[in-house]
């Protein structure tokens, strides 16, 4: 099982553009985001924004396939 001191992402560049994706979208939903760590958050709010970007993911990579 993957955690956060020792999973690493394929393209490292691509870190920071997920944690800006990640911001853009918790804001969105109105939740506020802390740099760095956010253990304060619900499990239904972190669900939600992974949930979210998921969402907006696919549906980007639908868009671009036709």
């Amino acid at each position: 099982m993957a955690n956060s001191k020792n999973s690493s992402m394929a393209v490292p560049e691509a870190k920071a553009a997920m944690d800006r994706f990640k911001t853009e979208v918790a804001s969105e939903m109105g939740i506020n985001l802390k740099e760095g760590y956010n253990g304060d958050l619900t499990s239904r709010e972190a669900g939600s924004i992974g949930g979210e970007m998921v969402k907006r993911m696919v549906k980007n990579y639908e868009q671009n396939i036709k």
